[in-house]
């Protein structure tokens, strides 16, 4: 057994499986991998990583697993499923991901094939557990899955916690413990026990208030934007596989960046938090639906357009469409006067939440901040934008500042 200082859960003790897959390299390799990826240019001590982050799903599963009664084979498989949970993920996080997908059709948790071939496939067999069943755990398959990856899982509840301590804002703090410790399996549903609405909605509440915070900070979603133009450049141009960076670190991918002559610029302006600034930050109402629902492909042809008429380079145009407001915590089961409920259909604060999510999302166009102007002006245009109150929205140090300022500006 080997027992690990956390910075959120004190001690965590490691054994069984869990130790034998400790040291594999692709457990190590999330030492290099930031949990947050951008995050830290707007919260510079949201330095954290991944594997700081599977050790405290590891440390919760066992916990739930401890309360649930789950011991034996089982338990292994799930305890192994969430130290392994992260170990596909690309650089810096969700923020290259949909760019390898775009090519490789593979999603973080989509790691069947990487637990069989990697040598973390030979601890699993050492230890009886067929490596593709733990991948299925890790995929959210079966009753076992739903704690590694569902509504209630543990991965949720760690990183809320480690990400509120680590960016130090205070809206992810839930009672953890007692999420944990209230789970049960009702006819095979990964269930909140009878009395537990409110700890549901804790859950919800925090997620809904960590995300204009922190997770779609403007800076963050900027410094994100330009990684993953400057990461499709390396594949564009050949100079790497979408395969190739899937595998990679952080510092690889920023190495290769720094090295490539088209990708250099992108690499010093994240190197020197020289970022793009917000020519458009829209409200939902503001956005055609057409352009909701626009392909990348599309996207890429609507950025030229705006280049074009604004007289700039193509490079010198982001156009960053989040996903429309969605809400998955909603969906949680809760246990009310003995049947299984929704907490959607039981919580009269989930639709304030969404109404507040709603109001909360922003469709982006950046640029270099000399040419803001000009190409707020011109993506208005191609784009058919309505936007009254003006381009940009919420900058504090603006020219086109509102009164409507939501977010907590952490520069």
């Amino acid at each position: 057994m080997t027992t690990i200082k956390d910075s959120v859960h004190d001690h965590i003790a490691v054994e069984g499986v869990a130790a034998a897959l400790l040291d594999t390299a692709a457990v190590q390799r999330l030492r290099r991998i930031a949990q947050l990826g951008t995050v830290s240019l707007a919260y510079p001590s949201a330095n954290h990583t991944r594997f700081e982050h599977s050790l405290g799903v590891y440390h919760l599963a066992c916990e739930a697993l401890e309360h649930l009664g789950v011991h034996g084979q089982q338990a292994e498989r799930v305890k192994a499923a969430a130290l392994l949970h992260d170990v596909g993920h690309s650089p810096f996080s969700h923020n290259v991901e949909a760019v390898i997908h775009r090519r490789t059709g593979k999603y973080h948790d989509d790691v069947e094939e990487l637990l069989a071939s990697n040598p973390v496939g030979d601890v699993l067999r050492s230890h009886d557990l067929d490596p593709s069943a733990v991948a299925g755990l890790i995929a959210g398959d079966g009753q076992y899955g739903q704690l590694v990856s569902g509504e209630l899982d543990v991965d949720r509840m760690d990183y809320l916690v480690r990400d509120a301590h680590h960016t130090g804002v205070p809206y992810g703090t839930i009672d953890h413990e007692r999420l944990v410790r209230e789970l049960t399996f009702l006819d095979g549903e990964l269930v909140l026990a009878e009395g537990n609405v409110q700890t549901a909605e804790s859950l919800l509440v925090a997620r809904a208030l960590m995300n204009p915070t922190v997770y779609s900070h403007p800076v963050a979603r900027i410094g994100k934007s330009m990684l993953r133009r400057a990461t499709e450049r390396l594949i564009d141009d050949g100079i790497s596989t979408a395969e190739t960076i899937r595998r990679m670190d952080d510092y690889d991918l920023i190495a290769a960046l720094r090295s490539t002559e088209a990708t250099e610029t992108y690499a010093r302006a994240l190197d020197e938090r020289d970022l793009f600034k917000r020519a458009v930050w829209a409200e939902l109402d503001d956005v055609p639906d057409a352009l909701l629902d626009a392909d990348h492909e599309r996207v890429r042809e609507l950025e030229a357009d705006v280049a074009d008429r604004a007289g700039v380079a193509p490079e010198h145009v982001v156009i960053d469409v989040p996903s429309r407001p969605s809400m998955t915590e909603s969906t949680s089961r809760v246990v009310v006067n003995g049947e299984i409920r929704r907490l959607g259909q039981q919580s009269p604060l989930v639709d304030a939440l969404r109404a507040a999510q709603r109001s909360q999302w922003r469709f982006g166009v950046y640029a270099p901040e000399a040419v803001t102007d000009g190409v707020g002006g011109a993506a208005a245009s191609v784009l058919g934008l309505e936007t009254d109150g003006g381009l940009v929205s919420e900058v504090r140090r603006g020219h086109y500042a509102t009164l409507d300022e939501f977010d907590a500006d952490a520069e």
